[in-house]
């Protein structure tokens, strides 16, 4: 596939930045949404965000870069190049929620009503981003075999055949994953009323977290410490986490419908 959607004043425009930008638009149209059924101020919401998301772009590269460090140390000005690629989604969902625990405060949001509109914004965004990696050529699988490429659409199976050889589209398996937890997340905003407070939240990362593990164990680019994969280990720490939050009580976090 060609990386480069089209040129603008003789500069390459990348589809992974369209592609990033637009699953940022998309999921700020779904927060959007989220404030009114939570009767939070949208403008306050968009104003954390415009705040939180170049700090969040900074904390997914810190987090490649540092997992990826032996390659970088040899070329140190390839950090300041993200145009093809290279952004930790861990390292974004730090950056976003520790700019969040002193932006809400600012603004006066309750920081875990802030996390729940959030939630679904985040997992869209992530599935639309997918495909930018689909368009480098990157965060694939390992090789497989024609019979096993064929079940998917063409375009699938030429942007899968590099280097004479088919990868698993190990992108296209997280993007779906993700658009299902979307789904759940919406559903469950709706109808299950009685979640505490960053409830929403937590099941975003626990879902999320099941199918990353997984998924990652079929890559072939992971970012590794010695013989572990990164991805893999704090995906396991979320999921332990997330769902001791989830079954504990709370004394201090509301019901939504209290």
């Amino acid at each position: 596939m060609n990386p480069i959607a089209f040129e603008l004043f003789g500069i390459p425009v990348l589809w992974y930045g369209i592609l990033i930008t637009t699953g940022i638009l998309v999921g700020l149209i779904v927060a959007n949404f989220q404030s009114k059924f939570y009767k939070v101020n949208f403008d306050k919401v968009t104003d954390i965000v415009i705040i939180g998301l170049p700090i969040s772009i900074l904390g997914a590269r810190i987090h490649y870069v540092l997992f990826n460090w032996s390659y970088y140390i040899s070329d140190p000005i390839q950090i300041l190049n993200i145009r093809g690629g290279g952004l930790a989604i861990h390292g974004g969902i730090i950056g976003a929620v520790l700019t969040s625990i002193f932006m809400c405060k600012f603004k006066k949001i309750n920081f875990f009503v802030f996390l729940d509109i959030l939630a679904p914004s985040f997992i869209i965004g992530q599935a639309i981003g997918r495909w930018g990696n689909f368009m480098n050529g990157e965060a694939h699988g390992g090789i497989v075999t024609n019979e096993f490429i064929s079940n998917f659409p063409s375009f699938i199976q030429k942007g899968m055949f590099i280097g004479g050889s088919y990868y698993h589209p190990t992108f296209l398996y997280e993007s779906m994953w993700n658009l299902l937890v979307f789904c759940v997340l919406i559903v469950i905003s709706r109808k299950v009323l009685t979640l505490k407070k960053g409830g929403l939240f937590y099941i975003y990362l626990l879902l999320y977290s099941v199918g990353r593990f997984f998924i990652e164990g079929l890559r072939t680019d992971s970012l590794m410490v010695g013989s572990l994969r990164v991805a893999q280990m704090i995906s396991l720490i979320l999921i332990f986490i997330c769902s001791l939050l989830l079954l504990l009580p709370s004394k201090n976090i509301d019901k939504y419908n209290s």
